[in-house]
Order: structure tokens, then C-alpha cells, then sequence
């Protein structure tokens, strides 16, 4: 937790929501867009590619939300033994864990009368945190949070799967795949733009990023359908 004596807003506090947020926008966006592309260049009714980009929108959501919940409940686990074993640690070895938070602040430049101050003072007011914090390097930023990394994950994968089947309802028949793949780029450099915006990142470098990555992926995808010749 942030205690200031004004009003100071940080960035890091999104860190437990923007990465499976980004992450779920850009597989949305990429797999589906790629799937899309494949599709259309067997030449399928609209309709096709519309039941397609729904499908892969549904599964693909839901994919992600379920893989990020599992995932960082896996992490939440290990945090929650780690803080386990500090408790049982405090309850039965309290003057070996004072002396383990002295040496800590010692490392990093304080005396050691004054590191065995600030050890004490800090035990007195909250040991299980001081060692959280100083020890393990939980904070209440850092902690795992798979309600909000499901959620991020799977709504961002819709927001990106949606602009391609928006772009098989307005865009042309007869050049869909070339102009599939330009909207693409375009949704990727927005991508990029607002995952630097909500993160407080350059911009270029955020946004190439995220268009170099995204075009070679597609890339890649296109390449293996035309490897074992099927539309992917």
C-alpha cells in the first residue's frame, strides 16, 4: 500500500490487471485475425467467416480467462504457503526472524544498530508484513489476483477478437484478406498505443513492439497452413 503525504497516483497498482489485459487483447486480436484470414482465402460465404470469427471469439475468451485463473491461483498458492510458513517461522523462531530483517536492512546500507531498530519497530508494528514485504517481496501490488487477471483477460480477448469480425461485415469481399490483415496492424498499433498510455510507457517502443510481434505471429500462422496446406 502507497502512503503519501499527497495525492500521488502509480502505475505499478495496474500491473495485477494490464498484463493479462494486453496479453488477452493481442491473442484475441492475432488468432482470430489470422484464423479469419485463412478462412477467407479458401473464398467462404461471409456468413462462414462470420460463424467462424463468433466461435473463435467464444472459445477463445473463455480459454483465456479459465487459463489466467488457473494460472495465477497457482501463484496465489505459492504466496499463500510462503506467508504460511513466515507465521509458523515468527510463532516459533521470533529472534532467529528479528535477526534475518536486521541483515536485510543491513545489506542495503543501514548500520546495524539502526538496522536492528528499524528490525524491531517494524516486528512490533506488523512482523507476518515486514518479512512479506522485506523478505519474500510480497506487497498488496504485487499479490495475485486471479479474479481480476480473469476477468482483464477474457474481456480484453473479446475487445480484440471484435475488430476483425467487424472488419468481415464492412470490409470489401473481393480484397478481405489483404484488408483483414491491414486492420490488424491498425487494431495492433492502437493496442500498443493504450497498453503504453494505461502503463505509463514510451509509446514507440511499446507500440513496435507489439505490431513486430503481432505481424510475425501472423506470419508464422500463415506460414504453417501453407506447410501442411491447410487454411489456419
Amino acid at each position: 500500500m502507497h502512503h503519501s503525504i499527497h495525492d500521488e497516483a502509480h502505475l505499478s497498482n495496474r500491473n495485477h490487471w494490464l498484463r493479462a489485459a494486453v496479453l488477452g487483447a493481442n491473442d484475441g486480436l492475432i488468432s482470430t485475425a489470422s484464423l479469419l484470414v485463412g478462412v477467407a482465402a479458401a473464398s467462404t460465404s461471409s456468413q462462414t467467416l462470420l460463424l467462424t470469427g463468433m466461435a473463435a471469439l467464444t472459445a477463445g475468451a473463455l480459454s483465456m480467462a479459465a487459463g489466467e485463473y488457473i494460472s495465477v491461483s497457482s501463484q496465489a498458492d505459492t504466496e499463500k504457503a510462503d506467508l504460511d510458513k513466515e507465521r509458523h517461522e515468527l510463532r516459533h523462531n521470533a529472534e532467529r526472524e528479528l535477526l534475518e530483517l536486521t541483515k536485510i536492512y543491513e545489506a542495503r546500507g543501514l548500520e546495524h544498530d539502526l538496522a536492528h531498530q528499524v528490525a524491531v519497530s517494524l516486528t512490533e508494528h506488523n512482523a507476518l508484513e515486514a518479512h512479506a514485504r522485506d523478505e519474500i517481496g510480497l506487497t498488496d501490488i504485487s499479490e495475485a489476483k486471479p479474479i481480476h487477471a480473469s476477468v482483464a483477460s477474457g474481456l480484453s480477448f473479446i475487445a480484440g477478437a471484435i475488430l476483425p469480425i467487424i472488419g468481415i461485415l464492412l470490409l470489401p469481399a473481393e480484397t478481405l484478406v489483404w484488408s483483414l490483415s491491414s486492420l490488424t496492424i491498425v487494431g495492433l498499433m492502437l493496442l500498443g498505443i493504450i497498453s503504453a498510455r494505461l502503463g505509463g510507457a514510451p509509446v514507440i517502443p511499446a507500440t513496435t513492439r507489439v505490431v513486430v510481434w503481432g505481424v510475425l505471429a501472423m506470419v508464422a500462422t500463415s506460414l504453417i497452413g501453407r506447410l501442411f496446406g491447410v487454411a489456419i
